[in-house]
């Protein structure tokens, strides 16, 4: 499970490039009940280009304009890190790639974000003023955290050398391949909080045969949610389908092409 109880290792935050930020935060708003808020100058331009996906108050995600020349709008997902520096030179000697040098963000903590040696983008955040997100694990928030890469036991050398991760592996149903669960560094088998699955290039589409980390937010009703992105311009890669001691899950593509997953626990979840 993903809390907001943070150890190194383990996702803290998650934000969104979009082209256009508020059509794509009342996306959100209609499939997540997430609230947006601007944290751009009232007067200016562009002042809605960023802010904070809210649910019940708190920060779930930030959000904001696609800027990056040839970049596809997706989710980046964020792991914590004592320092982002010494994470910086972990990636660079691992054979990763430096997209954005750790950077201060006004205060609230140090970022920076990477490519690892497949291909698949990630980020790290160093806590300052703020630790990450304010909820998970629970209806309408982050509860997994899933990588589709093309060569496993590479991926999964890489991030345990970084950042210490043990992973698990499970043989899926009908011949459906291996996945491997992560948990973060000294933690047990409870703070598990994603996956990792080796997938062919020509089955990695959105991304042109290239690896990619995807969020999977948790919902009171996989089928229902799936209808209000269907209905609201977004579409669906797979499901809903049920997946035996997960739940029932669905494969889905906002309106401007970013990916992720909805799913149903089979365990309850917490209000």
């Amino acid at each position: 499970m993903i809390t907001t109880d943070f150890v190194p290792g383990s996702p803290c935050w998650i934000d969104l490039g979009s082209p256009d930020v508020p059509a794509t935060a009342d996306f959100y708003r209609t499939v997540f009940n997430w609230e947006f808020q601007s944290y751009g100058p009232p007067d200016a331009q562009d002042a809605n280009d960023f802010g904070m996906l809210k649910r019940d108050g708190k920060d779930i995600a930030g959000i904001g304009k696609l800027t990056e020349e040839g970049a596809r709008p997706a989710w980046m997902i964020y792991f914590c890190t004592p320092d982002a520096d010494a994470t910086t030179g972990a990636v660079e000697r691992l054979g990763g790639k430096v997209r954005v040098a750790p950077m201060d963000a006004d205060g609230e903590g140090r970022m920076a974000q990477y490519t690892d040696p497949q291909g698949g983008q990630f980020a790290v955040w160093q806590p300052g003023k703020t630790k990450g997100m304010e909820a998970a694990d629970q209806p309408g928030t982050l509860c997994w955290t899933e990588l589709y890469t093309t060569d496993a036991a590479a991926a999964k050398e890489f991030y345990g050398s970084l950042f210490g991760w043990t992973t698990q592996d499970m043989e899926l149903p009908g011949g459906g391949g291996t996945y491997s669960m992560i948990t973060p560094a000294g933690q047990p088998e409870e703070r598990m909080h994603g996956g990792l699955m080796e997938l062919p290039p020509d089955a990695l589409t959105l991304t042109g045969g290239k690896p990619y980390w995807h969020p999977v937010f948790a919902v009171e009703d996989c089928d229902e949610t799936v209808a209000k992105v269907t209905s609201n311009g977004g579409s669906v890669q797979m499901g809903p389908e049920d997946a035996e001691g997960v739940g029932r899950l669905a494969v889905c593509v906002d309106p401007n092409g970013a990916d992720f997953v909805v799913l149903t626990p089979s365990t309850p979840m917490p209000a």
